[in-house]
């Protein structure tokens, strides 16, 4: 146990958080994707964020560029209990054109390379890249061991998918040993693991490095003039061509109940993130927000608890198969298999039924919604029917191929105006 601290205490975690997530469309107007509310409770990037101090590591930076506030007020709110004295530290990095005046972060390794002093500053022999923007637990400090042990230039993080899906991913090939032979990104003939031809290898965006090795390696690459300077474009090929890049798969490394499967989610679609969250009222949903050894931290806003009031026919606050957070009040409304989160109002006589609903939000009587992703702060006006006639939503709403709804308030409001 001694030599696993060792490891950890001379690691940091480097976040990449900067992404807007255009698929998320209206989501992500107001938001990074990494700060966009997930599971009730938390935001995207508490994932990433709890992985790190779960795993033992107490140095992180987040480098952040398009519409930052809502993360930066969320991290600064959420994770300020880091504590210099005691040799940890929480960075937030806005792009701020250090190096020029005529460019931001051109690329995911360009974030680090434009902050090189501050990574020293940190004095640690170890980094791990992470994603700011995916759903998922693993202890980082398995996938760190296996990086000292391998003597590796980097270790990747790889999914095990089926090989007829792989094509939508970074996909490795990998010898016997693990060790990476080609990485080919979104190849039409995805290259099968070792032992297993259904299945391929794909990239996580988890990257464990030696320090100086990287910083070597960075500062070559900012000299590039035809580098685009990403990660998965630019530097992991020519570690592979050139270095020793080792596998390391989630498998091994994903926090779970004994049995239970891998669970890793981009949720950066309407649609995925509408499932994703709906999953979580299963009867036993495979992600374990439940677990205390492995919590998943956040800001966490006082609140008192959820109210349910009025029991009458036809007018009875209930919630079936759902999660309803704190401080909403759940007046006369039957919810079903819906996901609430903080300060939800509802009133009598409205159902929601499979829907996904961000903080603030009040549904106004005799509202009826269904299949629907509401944004945070939407007021639902009276008697408003979604769900029910697909051709009718699309005129106000967007409506994926799915048939889940997003709501906003300009969408709302686009609507008050044209009736």
């Amino acid at each position: 146990m001694v030599e696993n601290r060792r490891v950890t205490r001379k690691a940091m975690a480097f976040v990449l958080a900067g992404g807007r997530g255009s698929r998320l469309h209206e989501l992500t107007d107001r938001r990074v994707k990494p700060a966009v509310y997930f599971g009730g409770k938390t935001r995207i990037i508490d994932f990433a964020l709890s992985n790190a101090m779960n795993s033992g590591i107490r140095k992180m930076a987040i480098a952040t560029q398009y519409k930052a506030h809502s993360l930066i007020r969320h991290v600064q709110r959420g994770w300020n209990f880091f504590r210099a004295e005691r040799n940890e530290f929480m960075d937030i990095l806005p792009a701020s054109q250090r190096r020029s005046e005529d460019h931001w972060y051109r690329g995911t390794a360009d974030a680090v390379t434009q902050n090189i002093d501050i990574v020293d500053s940190y004095d640690v022999d170890y980094i791990i890249i992470l994603a700011g923007d995916h759903i998922y637990k693993m202890d980082y400090e398995i996938m760190l061991r296996e990086h000292v042990a391998n003597g590796a230039d980097v270790t990747i993080g790889c999914l095990t998918v089926p090989r007829a899906e792989a094509s939508a991913f970074g996909v490795m090939a990998v010898d016997d040993t693990g060790r990476i032979t080609s990485f080919l990104e979104k190849p039409a003939d995805p290259p099968a693991m070792p032992g297993d031809p259904d299945s391929s290898l794909a990239s996580m965006g988890i990257y464990v490095f030696d320090w100086p090795f990287l910083r070597d390696l960075l500062l070559k690459d900012a000299e590039d003039p035809n580098s685009s300077h990403d990660f998965g474009n630019d530097l992991i090929p020519e570690i592979v061509k050139h270095g020793k890049a080792m596998a390391h798969r989630f498998d091994s490394s994903c926090v779970r109940a004994p049995g239970a499967p891998t669970y890793w989610k981009d949720v950066g679609t309407v649609d995925a993130f509408w499932q994703a969250n709906i999953d979580l009222t299963d009867f036993t949903p495979e992600l374990n927000l439940w677990d205390r050894e492995w919590p998943i931290w956040t800001y966490s806003e006082g609140t008192p608890p959820a109210k349910f009031i009025h029991d009458e026919k036809g007018r009875r606050g209930v919630a079936i198969s759902s999660m309803v957070s704190g401080g909403c009040v759940i007046s006369g409304t039957e919810i079903r298999n819906s996901l609430l989160f903080t300060q939800v109002h509802t009133n009598s006589y409205a159902v929601l039924d499979h829907a996904v609903v961000l903080p603030y939000v009040t549904v106004h009587r005799s509202a009826h919604l269904r299949n629907v992703v509401i944004d945070s702060g939407v007021v639902i006006p009276e008697g408003l029917i979604v769900g029910e006639d697909p051709v009718e939503d699309a005129k106000w709403f967007r409506v994926t191929d799915r048939g889940v709804v997003l709501i906003t308030q300009d969408m709302l409001e686009r609507r008050a105006a044209l009736l």
